[in-house]
């Protein structure tokens, strides 16, 4: 699922920097150049001594400024683009460093063109991760490779002509979304120094800015549906990776092709649950606690909820956000018993053996699901077209803690064609004077 993953985002990394219609485009090319400095924090007791962490990431993107399409104007001209960078995490020889792949998206914050939220999702390749003989004391990843993300707050300092001199601080997180164990994961807090490097513009061509069209304010409902194959472990004691299936269907409504919001519901198999419960492990043996889960293997080994969805569309790129809510996950508790108890729980459980207590902690994450991903729509949402389909790939999570790593396959309807109301969309000269024309990233 690792291999697949990294594939599939990279794909769609290669589709967003194929397209390049568009006259808008031909100046608004973006190189930045970054240097963090900060603190990787202890995952677990144990962690090695450990000195800065350094980074060095480059980012090839695109200001959309001047991007005449519906989507940039309603998200104020953010800019988008993939980063390619190398972490040291500040103790080379236990924890190795990662090289890291990442799709991103800045946008204006605080209503200012100085401050600037970035984030970004992808992937990041590990030189060492955790083996009981050769590097027993990196307990922060066990797999090559890992889901990447990053959030910051960049201020623009200094601006000229050619480069924007940015300072930032932020965060950053690597894990391999509970696709095997160990998985502590790694938390940074960084500082950042930065150079937008712009494309030059000939004087004649500095201050023009194209036509932006009339928009109207739209709205239509729609309804989608998809299939879904993931992957996890259930503990260190069954530590193979093992399918988690899933079937998902939502309504909602699509403003301005640009925003979606949508409920719905999900069912989900995990292979590991069944597997335990048709093998008769410790906790389902006779007499134990869980031992009524083998009366229907197939009902205790499912999932089922509702979702509230949101999603920000970036006409064929969909950045996708779910918040869920377990109506049924029982073999969650005996995931969170073997867990969360005493380390290292074995295959065959003593009696004496602690386990996790099902305390209000454990009640949160048994009730609240996340989902985190990026989606791919094989035509434009610009348009609203009636019938679509989409792939995507998205990190699992309860509450926050990783779940299963998934990639899915999915359709979309649209029910009624788009009610709308114009709306003038009006940009001046002056607010875009050293802004290039945009080469648009996500079309």
């Amino acid at each position: 699922m690792s291999r697949q993953l990294t594939i599939l985002l990279l794909i769609i990394s290669s589709l967003s920097f194929a397209q390049t219609k568009g006259d808008w485009k031909k100046n608004a090319f973006i190189f930045t150049p970054e240097i963090l400095l900060g603190k990787t924090m202890e995952a677990y007791d144990g962690f090695p001594e450990i000195n800065l962490q350094k980074q060095l990431i480059l980012s090839f993107g695109r200001d959309h400024g001047n991007n005449p399409q519906q989507w940039a104007q309603r998200l104020k001209g953010p800019k988008t683009g993939l980063s390619v960078g190398i972490t040291d995490f500040g103790n080379v020889d236990s924890l190795g460093i990662a090289i890291i792949s990442m799709p991103f998206i800045e946008f204006n914050a605080f209503g200012s063109n100085r401050f600037k939220v970035l984030t970004g999702l992808g992937v990041s390749y590990f030189t060492e991760k955790f083996n009981e003989v050769t590097s027993p004391n990196n307990r922060a990843v066990s797999t090559n490779v890992t889901w990447a993300f990053r959030l910051f707050l960049n201020y623009h300092f200094l601006s000229t002509k050619k480069v924007d001199w940015r300072a930032g601080l932020g965060y950053s997180h690597h894990s391999n979304g509970h696709t095997r164990l160990m998985n502590n994961g790694f938390n940074s807090f960084l500082l950042s120094l930065s150079a937008d490097i712009k494309n030059p513009l000939n004087k004649s061509e500095e201050d023009k800015v194209e036509d932006i069209p009339e928009f109207k304010n739209s709205v239509y409902d729609y309804i989608s549906i998809r299939s879904g194959i993931g992957q996890n472990v259930f503990a260190l004691a069954f530590n193979d990776k093992k399918n988690v299936y899933t079937i998902a269907g939502e309504y909602g409504k699509i403003y301005n092709n640009t925003f979606k919001v949508g409920i719905g519901f999900y069912y989900r198999f995990y292979q590991h649950y069944y597997d335990y419960i048709k093998g008769e492990e410790s906790l389902v043996e006779p007499g134990r606690e869980f031992d009524y889960f083998r009366s229907n293997p197939v009902y205790y080994a499912s999932n089922f909820g509702v979702v509230l969805h949101g999603e920000v569309l970036l006409n064929h790129f969909g950045i996708d956000l779910q918040l869920g809510y377990n109506l049924h996950k029982p073999a969650y508790k005996a995931e969170w018993r073997i867990n969360e108890g005493w380390d290292k729980t074995p295959r065959e459980i003593p009696k004496s053996w602690v386990l996790g207590e099902l305390n209000s902690k454990f009640k949160k994450k048994y009730r609240v699901s996340s989902r985190l991903g990026l989606k791919y729509y094989f035509l434009g949402m610009e348009k609203s077209p009636k019938n679509n389909f989409f792939i995507g790939a998205h990190l699992n999570s309860n509450l926050g803690q990783a779940d299963f790593t998934e990639m899915s396959l999915g359709y979309i309807h649209r029910f009624n064609s788009p009610t709308t109301s114009k709306k003038k969309a009006t940009i001046k000269n002056g607010c875009f004077r050293n802004i290039y024309n945009s080469f648009d990233l996500f079309l």
